[in-house]
């Protein structure tokens, strides 16, 4: 028979990790195999340095956190195998990005897929996520995407007061 206070144990880590997944912007599934202790400490320190959370833990509990929050959907089919989880609150690309740095440069671990921003994504999208530009990089292509329309006003605008002979600071008052 199994000891009550494990099984609340267990219990109560499985609701963290449901609050976690709730919380979380991305969770990407990994396999680690192949991973040296060296290689392992660099792509840990790389999540840290980019607020991005590494955890290794039983892939039953994982299962039992996402049916909690009702993502379930073909999460099993990832769950096989050896998986650690890259959990980022704050910037859904960050550990995409890590982690296909860290295959391309070590030839080792497989990226399983994982759940972004609520929605269960196979590994083919994970790669493409983190092949996004960086956030800075979006909002100035936005920004920039914005402005043009008010830029070309202000040409024509320009235009036709130099048609009409008046100069364009006149133009405009």
């Amino acid at each position: 028979m199994a000891n009550p206070s494990i099984i609340a144990q267990k219990e109560q880590f499985v609701n963290e990790l449901a609050e976690k997944l709730q919380k979380a912007q991305s969770v990407i599934m990994f396999d680690y195999r192949g991973l040296t202790v060296a290689e392992d400490t660099e792509l840990r320190a790389a999540m840290r340095k980019a607020d991005v959370e590494y955890v290794v833990v039983k892939n039953s509990m994982m299962e039992r956190a996402v049916v909690k929050e009702g993502i379930h959907e073909s999460v099993h089919e990832m769950l096989k195998g050896p998986s650690a989880f890259a959990i980022s609150y704050n910037d859904a690309v960050a550990p995409a990005k890590i982690l296909k740095e860290t295959v391309k440069k070590l030839k080792k671990c497989e990226i399983k897929g994982g759940i972004v921003n609520g929605k269960v994504t196979d590994a083919a999208g994970i790669d493409a996520l983190a092949e996004l530009p960086p956030k800075e990089v979006l909002i100035a292509r936005m920004l920039g995407s914005m402005m043009s329309p008010i830029r070309g006003l202000a040409v024509a605008l320009d235009q036709i007061a130099k048609k009409n002979g008046a100069p364009a600071a006149e133009a405009a008052e």
